[in-house]
């Protein structure tokens, strides 16, 4: 974990023209890369922040040709953080899937399986906010992810709601932050429940998160599964596509 925060640390300490070198290009649709978000919230404070967005696993369908080549170390550091986070992510919906009492796949198959479950990767860099009433870092948010694993610099700033108030994320050292998306309360029929959380600024420190979403492929259908329903507790959500999923989320689209 280690080598992960040194490498994506370094990334963003490269000169602005550099890191341009691999920016993205929302309108075009080219969402992987570099990218910064200085936007407007619903709370009158601005987003700020600079990202870095790829596809990290599996690794037939990495476009390598996006991932930083400075520092040299990166795909190979990055490459492998991945492979270790898919088997954690195995096992955690192994164990999510006996906790339904399902069989201990069942899970893991309708989010993709072995083959098809994406793993995405967007490190977020929180530069230092001298007013913090004026900025914020990401706005309250869900994850449409299956899981969200972060990893952080060790700077607070992740805040869970949790019984109607905002409660901030301890930073253990050594551990990753695992949290729930809206795909797994999908399938689940709302058994478990899906994070609102968001990300602060910090006014003395940079603060950088390493997100990883796991998401099962945009064509995938989710909707509850048949041993989550019954007539006491109907299906809470219609059948949508994950790419409906998003639509549904970014633009209210049914």
């Amino acid at each position: 974990m280690d080598h992960v925060r040194i490498v994506g640390q370094k990334f963003f300490e490269l000169p602005i023209e550099e890191k341009e070198k691999y920016a993205n290009n929302q309108a075009s649709g080219k969402i992987q890369g570099y990218g910064s978000k200085l936007a407007n919230t619903a709370s009158g404070q601005l987003e700020w922040i600079d990202y870095f967005f790829h596809l990290v696993f599996p690794e037939d369908k990495r476009d390598l040709s996006i991932w930083p080549k400075t520092p040299s170390e990166y795909t190979e550091v990055t490459s492998e953080y991945a492979r270790q986070l898919r088997g954690l992510a195995r096992k955690i919906l192994l164990a999510l899937s006996l906790c339904l009492g399902l069989e201990e796949g069942m899970l893991e198959k309708e989010v993709g399986g072995l083959e098809e479950l994406l793993l995405q990767m967007k490190i977020n860099y929180y530069p230092k906010c001298p007013q913090l009433e004026l900025a914020l870092g990401v706005e309250a948010h869900t994850d449409v992810s299956a899981l969200t694993f972060i990893l952080h610099n060790m700077v607070p700033g992740l805040q869970l709601f949790f019984e109607g108030k905002w409660i901030t994320a301890k930073c253990i050292p050594n551990s990753i932050i695992m949290h729930i998306g809206d795909t797994i309360e999908i399938l689940s029929n709302g058994k478990f429940k899906s994070i609102l959380h968001r990300g602060l600024v910090n006014k003395e420190k940079v603060r950088i998160s390493w997100i990883v979403f796991c998401e099962p492929p945009k064509e995938i259908i989710l909707k509850p599964l048949p041993e989550t329903v019954s007539e006491t507790e109907p299906p809470l959500f219609p059948p949508r596509t994950f790419a409906q999923l998003i639509q549904h989320k970014l633009f209210k689209k049914t």
